[in-house]
């Protein structure tokens, strides 16, 4: 037999002798199938070998406890999932719990891993409605269950935002319903396309949602359609963050979705809900025939209550022509007297109005004769003493301009170019044109230096 290696006096084993080691007690310990409780983090199918590989966990709140590796064969894959699918209406997915029939085993190449033999399907249907009912529960407790049904609807909701799948059929039988109705009502459609059931449908339908809630003002409703197709993958239909925002969206939601065994957490927010989409189509078109029924009521009440007032403005009129026919003629002689009256009193009250205005006329001009004189008297002492006062006014303007006149020469012959070089400036020229920068002068040219007294000629150096 081969010694084994030692380390400080302890025996070294290799990493296949620890996984043997293991595998034979595990082997030993666990020797039957148990039934085990987990939640399906990932499913990892592979389509092409049918094989399965979940990723297992167990939760405390929001956290971890275990994390454990499965296996489900081809040969079961296929079996466990079809009857999955017929009790619980939806496949094997990621995000729900399972009560599985598994064996514990320990490969020294792959490690532990649990290998499903069956699933339960009952216990995750249980589950699911269990979550159902708790969602309902927390939107009831967030106050928010019915928010969108208290949404006042749209008298003629005539812009809808549909959220479906353009090659749908539900899709197609909620527009040409809506679009060619008998009545020839008008309407507008925007789609905003997105998956209808699955997992993605919960992420697809949400982010729609948040598009026409920023657009809120262009529509009227909000309408989710679905057709085709049986229960398979509606559970997002009961996803709480799904459902929570379509209870609290400001637009009143209707909801076709297909869902006629059980209504869908979804169903039970939105403002109505109905089985199929040409439902919705009805219930949109029904508000349009409500108010055209409305309206030509109003119209036949508007026209008896026209002819009844016409009838009474008719026995009126026909009255007051009879009072009028027999009173006129006394009407006709009273005002005509009265006119006669009033014309004699008004030629008398001309007569002394015009005298009165005569005299105030006369007051007036002789007032005004005398305002003139007045004036005139002022404006003559005025001009008087401007004529005296002109005479010194314009001496002094004379004089001040002479003074100035004085100081500019002084000032020009200050800074003429003799007394300039008086004081001992020069100024060099070159062919008679004063210099002002030595760059302008070459090697070898002459120039002359003027003085007060006396020039110079001389040659430039460099």
């Amino acid at each position: 037999m081969q010694e084994r290696e030692t380390f400080n006096n302890h025996t070294v084993y290799s990493l296949s002798d620890v996984a043997m080691s293991l595998h034979k007690m595990i082997e030993r310990t666990y020797t039957r199938p148990y039934y085990i409780k987990a939640e399906i983090l990932k499913l990892n199918y592979y389509p092409y070998s049918g094989h399965c590989y979940p990723e297992l966990v167990e939760r405390e709140g929001n956290t971890i406890k275990t994390e454990m590796r499965a296996v489900i064969w081809s040969a079961n894959f296929k079996d466990i999932n079809r009857r999955f699918t017929q009790i619980t209406g939806e496949p094997l997915k990621e995000n729900i719990r399972i009560l599985c029939l598994a064996t514990i085993q320990f490969s020294p190449k792959h490690g532990l891993a649990l290998h499903i033999e069956d699933i339960e399907p009952s216990y995750t249907l249980g589950e699911m409605v269990r979550n159902r009912q708790e969602v309902i529960e927390r939107l009831k407790k967030e106050e928010v269950f019915g928010l969108n049904r208290k949404l006042t609807m749209p008298l003629l909701p005539k812009r809808v935002a549909v959220i479906s799948v353009e090659t749908s059929k539900g899709y197609s039988d909620f527009m040409q319903t809506l679009h060619q109705n008998e009545h020839g009502y008008r309407f507008f459609t925007e789609l905003f396309p997105s998956i209808l059931q699955g997992e993605k449908a919960i992420t697809g339908i949400l982010s729609q949602l948040e598009v026409i809630g920023k657009r809120q003002s262009e529509f009227d409703v909000v309408v989710i359609v679905r057709g085709g197709g049986g229960d398979v993958g509606m559970s997002c239909y009961d996803d709480y963050g799904l459902t929570h925002r379509v209870a609290t969206f400001p637009l009143p939601v209707l909801t076709g979705i297909g869902h006629s065994t059980n209504l869908s957490v979804t169903d039970m927010v939105a403002h109505a809900n109905f089985i199929t989409p040409t439902d919705v189509a009805f219930s949109i078109l029904e508000c349009f025939r409500r108010f055209e029924e409305q309206l030509n009521d109003c119209m036949t009440k508007i026209t008896q209550q026209a002819q009844m007032r016409l009838a009474e403005v008719r026995q009126s009129l026909m009255h007051t022509e009879t009072v009028l026919q027999y009173k006129l003629p006394k009407v006709m002689d009273e005002h005509r007297n009265r006119l006669g009256e009033l014309a004699k009193e008004a030629v008398f009250k001309s007569k002394e109005l015009t005298m009165n205005q005569s005299f105030q006329l006369k007051g007036f001009l002789q007032e005004l004769g005398k305002q003139m004189q007045i004036h005139l008297h002022r404006e003559q002492q005025r001009l008087e003493l401007l004529r005296n006062q002109l005479p010194k006014g314009v001496r002094m303007t004379l004089q001040k301009r002479a003074n100035e006149c004085d100081s500019l020469t002084e000032k020009l012959h200050l800074l003429s170019p003799e007394n300039i070089l008086k004081r001992g400036y020069s100024i060099t020229l070159k062919d008679g044109k004063a210099v002002k920068n030595a760059s302008e002068l070459l090697p070898g040219e002459q120039i002359q230096t003027r003085f007060y007294e006396g020039t110079v000629t001389s040659t430039v150096n460099g």
